[in-house]
């Protein structure tokens, strides 16, 4: 996928070396977006724009468009997408033309998408960030390290949004920050070896912003002046699980107005692994977003995509 980007393409990639990711160098997405639609149009490709797809025919050889009209076609590639940020085009019509042709589609779900939390002292902490660890708990254990926003309706970032999926699945998933990533055993030693007289807040902000500080001492029972050598043991033990195992106070989440990706799609034992050509239908191929796969945040979706878009196109084209 590289060579086709710079070599195919042209277009200069720069890597950030702190975690493998490519970017264009120009820093801008609409670099790759018309270098593609550059490609196409000098292969030859006819872009017909004003004409939304109905449907295909069973054998899978005619695209009918909505209003009348009938495209003839030897192969067929569907990339519609999934169901995320609808007002790109994203409105599920190519998973509901598969279902139709006998594909089975796994239930659909807003994945990598942001967490909405109900109270207003979380709210207030907008606009705040630092690398955290989350553990999901609820019908599956799944922990994510990465950054962590807090925002004027909850919270994101990429911490955030690899574990999302799992309270749009089960609301009642419990969702654990350790801040800055680090557990129980680092926080309690350094409650222990920090100077007895030492308030709270003063303590806390050490390592924490300001406003986080003070909203978990407060949240654990304690003033900001409170001194540490005169905390009890239970109010030791509770500043420890609210720096180490704070439960996160989710109330709902963004959907797919603001979801990455879609969850959910056209099983996988529907398609060719190589070629990704249908098992239902023969010569009709689908690849991307449609399909019953999603990864984390960092590029493994649009690498998904590339990959498998390509793929269909080249098995398509022999």
């Amino acid at each position: 996928m590289r060579r086709f980007f710079e070599e195919d393409l042209g277009i200069a990639l720069v890597e950030e070396t702190a975690n493998g990711k490519l970017f264009p160098a120009s820093n801008q997405a609409r670099t790759v977006r018309d270098r593609l639609v550059a490609e196409a149009l000098r292969s030859g490709v006819r872009i017909r724009t004003g004409a939304r797809v109905a449907g295909i025919s069973p054998d899978g050889r005619r695209v009918s468009l909505s209003g009348g009209g009938e495209i003839a076609a030897g192969r067929i590639v569907l990339a519609t997408g999934g169901l995320s940020i609808p007002m790109t085009g994203s409105d599920g019509t190519g998973l509901r033309i598969a279902e139709v042709l006998g594909h089975r589609i796994a239930p659909t779900f807003p994945a990598l998408t942001p967490l909405d939390t109900d109270r207003p002292s979380h709210q207030a902490l907008a606009g705040i960030s630092l690398p955290v660890a989350l553990t999901a708990r609820g019908r599956r254990r799944e922990i994510a390290k990465g950054g962590f926003l807090f925002t004027h309706f909850g919270f994101s970032g990429p911490a955030v949004l690899d574990l999302s999926h799992h309270f749009v699945a089960d609301p009642s998933t419990r969702i654990e920050v350790a801040w800055r990533g680090e557990g129980e055993e680092i926080w309690r030693s350094r409650l222990s070896e920090a100077p007895g007289g030492s308030a709270v807040s003063s303590w806390l902000a050490r390592f924490l912003p300001d406003r986080l500080a003070a909203l978990l001492a407060a949240e654990s029972g304690l003033t900001p002046q409170a001194r540490l050598a005169r905390l009890t043991r239970e109010a030791r033990h509770s500043l420890v699980l609210a720096l180490s195992a704070y439960r996160l106070p989710v109330s709902g989440h963004e959907g797919y107005a603001r979801a990455e990706v879609t969850g959910g799609g056209v099983a996988l034992d529907d398609v060719d692994p190589v070629t990704l050509e249908s098992r239902i239908v023969p010569g009709l191929f689908l690849c991307g977003e449609m399909l019953d796969a999603f990864g984390p945040i960092g590029g493994h979706n649009f690498l998904w995509a590339w990959v498998t878009g390509r793929a269909a196109g080249i098995a398509a084209a022999l």
